[in-house]
């Protein structure tokens, strides 16, 4: 990076953040959990999300998308820990969403970890120019957020919680080269990717699960853009297939038109275990394989690889009562900068000059497991150098969090140019260090 932009960033890197109220020896852990429906009405016809090409309205319901929810209580702090079935967290929206949170349940935004799945399959949620139709689902999805948090809260009860990792191989960098299109997207089995998913498990006292907070880096994106039914992709397909599992072999799928049957022990409790699905730094990471059409086979089996690689990691984690709750958030401006227009890919491409990029960084601790929350699209290698320098362990970036900031190559990765890159606000030399070591300051601060 030149010394400049280092400058700039460290400048621009926002000092003002805030701690969580300090636990000197923690408490004993509360934990709640919640879903909430924000599937449209099937005749809302609003566009979709993820695919520029495809402009139409959705055509149908494939499977129902959700709002997700935990909320922690050490006992002097709480947090929320949300990720909801759409593409982004418009900058607006978070700034909406964190706000009725804070006020309606208590829960500040520096503890607040709202993500996207980055679903290509839900409506869009439009920043500019919005429809009454789409002003009308952006209010559903940030009333089902806040609802979501506030029956979680409701169901907080002592709990237990621990971490575990293992691997699955669903995802595979896609930033490939070909003879006549140079770096595109494809299938690089060379290239970077991070195989772990991380899971946190929270049970209650007798060792019944309430929860799941999953992190894995693919971007959710199985369906292709001639996909014209709503659906939660492989993140829903993931969370459904976890959450099925606890209700017993016995049950009806839940994309049938069924209802599910809960277990007498899941309807005391309201609404049976919560798995929330987060993206961790999926900019450069597609699944392993994809598909056309509106055949879901695909997804019903990846998401089940990817399901049981949940459950694997989640079965024999040491877990405690005794957590410390922590959050911290700052922001990082680097330098922007815009491609030419023109076709893609192509052989030569220009920049100009645009306005700066806010980057939110969010870190939510607790006791030595540390979320650090990004807000755009974060290429793998910024994850792992994160992971390798933070003093906790582990240290899980989950991106989509907190507002929306776009791609975020790697340094090395700027060059050559990639589809990534062309669709990047930001200028090379900046990001990486802003994030890494942003969240390196807020974990010293603990």
């Amino acid at each position: 990076m030149s010394h400049r932009l280092w400058l700039f960033a460290v400048l621009t890197l926002c000092g003002l953040f805030s701690l969580g109220t300090r636990v000197a020896e923690g408490g004993t852990l509360r934990v709640g959990a919640a879903r909430v429906d924000i599937t449209p009405a099937a005749d809302a016809a609003l566009p979709m999300a993820g695919y520029g090409g495809r402009t139409e309205g959705f055509k149908g319901i494939h499977d129902h998308v959700f709002v997700r929810a935990i909320v922690l209580d050490d006992g002097s702090s709480q947090a929320a820990l949300v990720a909801w079935e759409s593409l982004f967290v418009p900058e607006a929206i978070w700034a909406e969403t964190s706000r009725r949170i804070a006020s309606e349940t208590g829960i500040p935004p520096e503890r607040l970890l709202l993500s996207a799945v980055h679903d290509h399959g839900a409506p869009t949620l439009p920043s500019a120019n919005a429809t009454s139709a789409q002003l009308g689902y952006i209010n559903t999805i940030e009333s089902s957020a806040v609802e979501a948090v506030r029956k979680a809260k409701a169901q907080l009860q002592p709990a237990r919680f621990g971490v575990g990792s293992t691997l699955a191989y669903v995802n595979v960098n896609r930033r490939e080269f070909s003879a006549g299109r140079g770096w595109w997207l494809g299938f690089n089995e060379k290239g970077p990717s991070d195989k772990t998913v991380t899971v946190i498990r929270f049970e209650d006292l007798a060792g019944k699960p309430i929860a799941f907070w999953i992190n894995y880096g693919v971007h959710a994106v199985v369906m292709g853009p001639e996909n014209y039914q709503v659906t939660g992709d492989l993140a829903g397909a993931t969370s459904r297939f976890v959450e099925q599992h606890y209700l017993g072999n016995d049950r009806p799928r839940s994309d049938g038109g069924m209802r599910i049957r809960l277990k007498p022990e899941e309807k005391a409790a309201g609404e049976g275990v919560v798995a929330v699905w987060t993206s961790g730094a999926a900019g450069d990471q597609n699944p392993v394989s994809t598909t056309n059409g509106e055949d879901f086979t695909l997804v019903d089996g990846l998401g089940k690889i990817l399901g049981e690689a949940v459950l694997r990691a989640a079965s024999d984690v040491k877990t405690t009562a005794d957590a410390s709750i922590r959050g911290g958030q700052k922001v990082a401006t680097c330098p922007g900068r815009r491609v030419e227009p023109g076709p893609t890919p192509r052989a030569d491409y220009r920049f100009t000059d645009a306005d700066p990029v806010k980057i939110r960084l969010t870190l939510l601790t607790i006791n030595d497991v540390a979320l650090a929350g990004v807000s755009g699209e974060v290429f793998t290698v910024i994850a792992q150098r994160l992971a390798r320098e933070s003093r906790l362990k582990p240290t899980i970036m989950v991106t989509h969090t907190n507002g929306s900031s776009g791609y975020i190559p790697s340094d090395d990765a700027f060059e050559p140019v990639s589809y990534e890159v062309t669709a990047s606000r930001l200028k090379p030399g900046c990001a990486e260090n802003a994030i890494v070591n942003g969240f390196l300051e807020l974990i010293g601060s603990r």
